[in-house]
């Protein structure tokens, strides 16, 4: 199995535990009420729960990442991080309640067919 078939799981998991992060973050944010640059608000805002939970992700996913850039070049994995843009709009609409046009789905449908082309390119190499 060539580096970058092995690679995919991992760069995949990065991009998931991304959108994931921000998904916690903003969560974050509305259970706090929002956010100031007031010294004690901005404190209590760091120890939220889900702002905690999606600092974690985005520390895990710097591992995960090291990993996949570790079987392949970054040109090759860089442009899969264009997927956090549909793992996040389905994952806001999912746990946010945020809504999707149809002009958004179409640019999410070009930003997958764009990511499919490049991961093909990579074949071989």
């Amino acid at each position: 199995m060539s580096p970058n078939v092995k690679a995919i799981p991992l760069i995949v998991l990065g991009v998931l535990l991304n959108a994931a992060a921000q998904i916690c973050l903003k969560k974050g944010l509305n259970a706090a009420g929002g956010m100031t640059l007031e010294v004690g608000p901005l404190f209590r805002l760091m120890l939220e729960p889900w702002v905690l939970t999606g600092l974690a992700c985005y520390a895990v996913s710097v591992v995960v990442w090291l990993g996949a850039l570790s079987l392949v070049q970054v040109n090759y994995a860089y442009p899969f991080l264009a997927l956090g843009f549909l793992a996040n709009a389905l994952m806001a609409r999912a746990f946010l309640g945020e809504a999707m046009t149809p002009m958004r789905w179409v640019a999410l449908s070009v930003i997958v067919l764009g990511v499919g082309l490049q991961a093909l390119s990579g074949r071989g190499n």
